[in-house]
């Protein structure tokens, strides 16, 4: 029977709007073993009430005030007193399916250490989502059915930050929440990428996201685009980029003129190419821009794939299998 404790670490600051429905997810749980390290990051509403009112009735839930500031250093205090074998984390404006904590589990122990669970999320809103979080939820459950996460990794987010379990040996090795660095939920995924877990994967909704107006990734300016672009390419020059290869940056639009950016300032050589006309043979930062067809001529490089076209990603990917090259070995789409 699986019985082993899980720990939800969890971050609130000014949550009263929906930390009742979040709560009750938790509480109405079929796997009934798990402790909530709920962490009230300097709330000014009335979220330090309903927190009291639950923990008087849940001895489960332990309600601490943050050490520090911020949702960093709201996840390590609630790590801090945490006990479960277990390690998951869950937004306090989000709500869980009711067998979330029972499937992670599961499959967990059917794989045992060295694995990390997910499993599908499904976005709502009291107002109109636009398109673009349904595609990023389609291409999210997308990897997830497949359980082929990290071969996109330096794209997006593989991991829904708050539809993850791991192991605490697992959690401890890749480095817990300690992490000054920005995004936090994207850069703790490229730690469980560095320490080489595999995923599996929950094929069912598990987790209801929440969007609005007023949430910390829509307005904190720690997750601005920048941030992501740095994060990503100091990641690929640590546990990906062969410098005995060719490097090569396709895409020349602003994405690729960050990452060019980044490069020169590195003093990184590369090749950078483009498929537009009227760009191919200009001068941009130094730089000589060059048909993008060279990248399937030139030797064995390794391309950066900076291209805001979905469609047109998709060709590239599909050209770039054709010649039998491998995601995060030989191509890398940002």
């Amino acid at each position: 029977m699986n019985n082993q404790r899980v720990s939800i670490i969890t971050p609130v600051k000014n949550g009263a709007q929906f930390l009742v429905e979040c709560l009750d997810s938790i509480v109405n749980q079929t796997h009934q073993n798990w402790e909530l390290l709920i962490v009230n990051d300097s709330s000014t509403d009335e979220t330090q009430s309903i927190l009291e009112e639950y923990a008087q009735q849940d001895n489960r839930i332990v309600v601490s005030q943050n050490k520090g500031k911020g949702i960093i250093d709201a996840l390590i205090t609630g790590y801090e007193k945490s006990a479960g074998e277990f390690i998951t984390r869950m937004d306090a404006d989000d709500i869980m399916t009711p067998n979330k904590l029972e499937l992670l589990t599961k499959k967990l122990i059917e794989k045992g250490k060295g694995y990390l669970a997910t499993g599908f999320v499904n976005y709502f809103s009291e107002t109109e989502l636009g398109q673009g979080y349904f595609n990023y939820q389609e291409w999210l459950n997308g990897l997830s059915q497949t359980e082929s996460n990290f071969d996109d990794i330096y794209k997006e987010c593989v991991i829904p930050s708050p539809c993850w379990m791991v192991f605490r040996e697992d959690f401890e090795a890749s480095g817990g929440f300690n992490s000054n660095l920005y995004p936090e939920d994207y850069e703790l995924t490229f730690r469980f990428y560095k320490q080489e877990l595999k995923v599996v994967a929950v094929k069912e909704v598990i987790h209801h996201w929440r969007d609005y107006a007023t949430r910390t990734s829509r307005t904190d300016s720690n997750y601005a685009d920048n941030y992501f672009i740095q994060l990503k390419l100091n990641y690929f020059l640590e546990l990906d980029y062969d410098n005995s290869r060719e490097l090569e940056l396709w895409g020349a639009g602003k994405k690729g003129k960050e990452v060019a950016r980044f490069l020169i300032e590195k003093g990184i050589e590369f090749d950078w190419l483009s498929n537009n006309d009227k760009k191919i043979g200009k001068e941009v930062y130094g730089v000589i821009l060059k048909d993008s067809i060279s990248a399937l001529e030139i030797g064995t490089p390794q391309i950066l794939i900076a291209v805001g076209s979905m469609d047109y990603n998709r060709e590239i990917k599909k050209a770039l299998n054709s010649k039998n090259l491998k995601p995060n070995i030989d191509y890398f789409f940002l």
